[in-house]
């Protein structure tokens, strides 16, 4: 395997448009290193699979350059680009059985029986579906067929491997097992993934890196843990995990660690100004429900606030507390289900208390 931060994909200034007036991916420039998984996330029309398409050689960019391990794509048909490529509803001929499946694209490739009939059961034992081969896809269940669907995409060891939304049509516990599946196959082979969802947690439990669209422009790019701790704009801090905002303007800027920032309430609230424009300049607050503390002692936090608890709904190992705060009567808590933890009751009046980083002045 090459070198992690070796470019395999390159889009530069790329841009898409159906209609020449419309652009649906706006100047997208991005790097994508040999051996990452990358995930493009973003809500639908976003112009996240859009790009897949462009990179599968689906669509054509109207403007700019991709290329793939240094050559450019432009006008390579699809069939000719050594792409591997898993649909939401697997493409699977039902007429074939597994391991026929799998050998059509090593024959298109006019690859010998011997090593087509080796690249297949290596393929199928790889997906722990060895013994299936003589079976058709009916006969298989949606997590079996998806595997084969993976596994044919990775029998001719493609360059890339591309997925959009490949497990939108299974279940929770068999989506959240073929996470896992995908993410340890990945690192495995230390193939190179780009991967499409709307998913957010999806998202965050696979990805070296995540794109996040919005109107055919990469919001932020960054690992996961980034993403969602360090959030650069109010799009991002509200579509990545559950967020508390609270819309007020700047009062006063103390550096870059810093900011006093009036709520549309009136009350006064310190913060991390992240994307704001300056004093005077209105701003949203993003702050995490589990970053809030419930009753901290006297002193321990900069940012506390009198609360109201309006609802409280059981999710198991946290309960998710909505309490009404600062003129927001939709601000949320999340109070571990775990021994030791404060036990609210719906209409009593609690404080709650928040640390300065952990509360971010975003654009508003």
């Amino acid at each position: 395997m090459a070198r992690k931060n070796d470019v395999l994909v390159r889009f530069t200034d790329v841009q898409k448009s159906y209609d020449g007036e419309t652009l649906v991916v706006k100047n997208l420039n991005i790097d994508i290193s040999r051996g990452e998984f990358l995930t493009l996330l973003g809500p639908s029309g976003s112009g996240k699979t859009t790009t897949l398409m462009m990179l599968a050689g689906f669509e054509t960019p109207t403007h700019g350059d991709i290329e793939l391990g240094g050559k450019r794509l432009n006008n390579v048909p699809p069939h000719k680009r050594d792409i591997g490529m898993v649909f939401q509803n697997y493409a699977l001929f039902p007429h074939m059985t597994v391991s026929e499946n799998l050998a059509f694209p090593l024959q298109v490739r006019r690859k010998g029986r011997s090593e087509v009939a080796e690249r297949v059961q290596r393929a199928l034992d790889m997906v722990q579906l060895g013994s299936f081969g003589n079976r058709r896809p009916a006969q298989l269940s949606g997590g079996q067929q998806q595997r084969v669907a993976l596994a044919r995409a990775l029998v001719f060891e493609p360059t890339l491997v591309l997925m959009d939304e490949p497990l939108g049509a299974l279940d929770k516990q068999l989506r959240e097992h073929m996470q896992l599946e995908i993410k340890h196959l990945h690192e495995q082979l230390g193939i190179t993934v780009v991967y499409v969802t709307h998913d957010q947690s999806e998202a965050l439990t696979m990805s070296d890196r995540i794109a996040v669209f919005h109107d055919g422009v990469i919001q932020q790019l960054a690992t996961p843990s980034d993403l969602y701790e360090r959030p650069k704009n109010a799009f991002v801090a509200q579509f990545i995990g559950e967020n508390n905002r609270l819309n007020g303007k700047v009062a006063k800027l103390n550096g870059s660690n810093a900011c006093l920032v009036t709520l549309d309430s009136g009350s006064q609230v310190q913060a991390l100004p992240v994307n704001v424009s300056g004093e005077g300049s209105p701003t949203t607050l993003s702050l995490r429900p589990e970053r809030v503390q419930i009753n901290p002692p006297e002193g321990a936090l900069p940012n506390v606030f009198d609360a109201k608890v309006e609802e409280l709904i059981y999710l198991g190992d946290h309960i998710r507390t909505r309490c009404s705060l600062a003129g927001s009567d939709d601000f949320v808590v999340k109070v571990p289900n775990a021994q030791g933890h404060s036990s609210l009751q719906r209409g009593s009046r609690v404080k709650l208390g928040w640390a300065i980083e952990d509360c971010r002045a975003l654009d508003a």
